[in-house]
């Protein structure tokens, strides 16, 4: 079972302090180890903040995945939508409530995955909560960041006439949850684990479309490029025509995965964005391609074009919470 909530806490508070020690100098007036941390926010600046739960049984399986994979998707949740609008995050906070029998080496695992991500970009843990739950793991992230006042990219800024972009290759996490699902129905156990790829969140691509003035509009696609589209088309009260064959796939296994995984398999974790045509966009930020998608319409409903010129209804079917569907997110 893990420890007792005052030492898991001190165990907690010397992990991050040992891992973060070389953080952005000046955040954190105050942190893990009092009511509430104190924090110092860049002036002229707004701040942004996310919150994003992870919960055992939707959104991850302990007995399928590592903890220090679980640990690092739920900050990669919270920092990908500091990313989407362009911010930089300033500190990260965790409310982790576990059973009573969880192990403490899983506890482990999981902040050394957690606090492995939050020191590549670098950002520190300043604080959260911890609770004991009756039988399942419950992670809350949150997340502070700041962007330079009225600079910040919405979802509600694209325009008809934009180009639709998106940032890697999509479908991959997809393509590899449900082949895990097929060896599950096909033996009823496996020795594999989801998660042979890290995802990572955008933030210098992000960073960087809001400096050059790029993006119009932006959203992470966490929940399936075909959902993530609609959030900006409704928001911006557009439409959308995407080019089937434009869309970028990941590879699973030396091969492309489905245009289906690519088209609504969530978890990619990569950036949707909208830009002028008047716009260059650039081939690639940071060693990742930007691709060209598609365009807005001032129709609005979202139509995808296949290479034969046919042209369809594109609807919304990524992930979307209380709707019935056999498989976790």
């Amino acid at each position: 079972m893990p420890l007792v909530e005052r030492e898991l806490i001190s165990r907690i508070r010397r992990l991050a302090s040992k891992r973060l020690a070389r953080n952005k100098a000046g955040a954190i007036v105050a942190g893990i180890g009092d009511d509430c941390a104190v924090l110092r926010i860049p002036t002229g600046h707004e701040a942004l903040i996310t919150t994003d739960f992870s919960l055992e049984g939707v959104h991850f399986r302990r007995e399928w995945q590592s903890p220090q994979f679980i640990g690092h998707r739920c900050l990669t949740r919270g920092l990908s939508d500091i990313a989407a609008m362009g911010g930089e995050p300033v500190a990260v906070f965790l409310s982790l409530a576990l059973p009573a029998r969880t192990p403490q080496k899983w506890v482990d695992g999981f902040f050394d995955g957690l606090l492995r991500l939050a020191k590549k970009f670098p950002v520190p843990l300043a604080g959260g909560d911890t609770t004991q739950s009756p039988d399942k793991v419950l992670a809350d992230i949150v997340v502070l960041g700041a962007v330079p006042r009225g600079t910040a990219i919405l979802r509600s800024g694209a325009r008809p006439g934009d180009g639709i972009y998106v940032t890697g290759a999509l479908g991959g996490a997809a393509a590899e949850t449900d082949s895990f699902y097929s060896q599950l129905r096909r033996q009823r156990s496996s020795r594999d684990r989801i998660g042979g790829t890290l995802p990572q969140p955008r933030l210098t691509i992000g960073r960087i479309l809001r400096e050059r003035k790029i993006a119009t509009s932006m959203i992470d696609i966490s929940d399936g490029l075909s959902t993530d589209l609609s959030h900006i088309c409704e928001e911006s009260e557009v439409g959308a025509e995407v080019w089937e064959e434009a869309i970028p796939r990941a590879k699973f296994r030396g091969r492309e995965v489905d245009l289906h995984f690519a088209l609504h398999g969530g978890d990619a974790y990569e950036l949707l964005f909208t830009a002028k045509k008047s716009t260059r966009v650039p081939t690639s930020i940071d060693g990742v391609s930007l691709t060209a998608i598609g365009e807005v319409t001032r129709t609005k409903n979202m139509i995808i074009i296949d290479p034969a010129q046919t042209r369809r209804v594109l609807r919304p079917q990524g992930w979307e919470h209380f709707r019935q569907r056999s498989s976790s997110k």
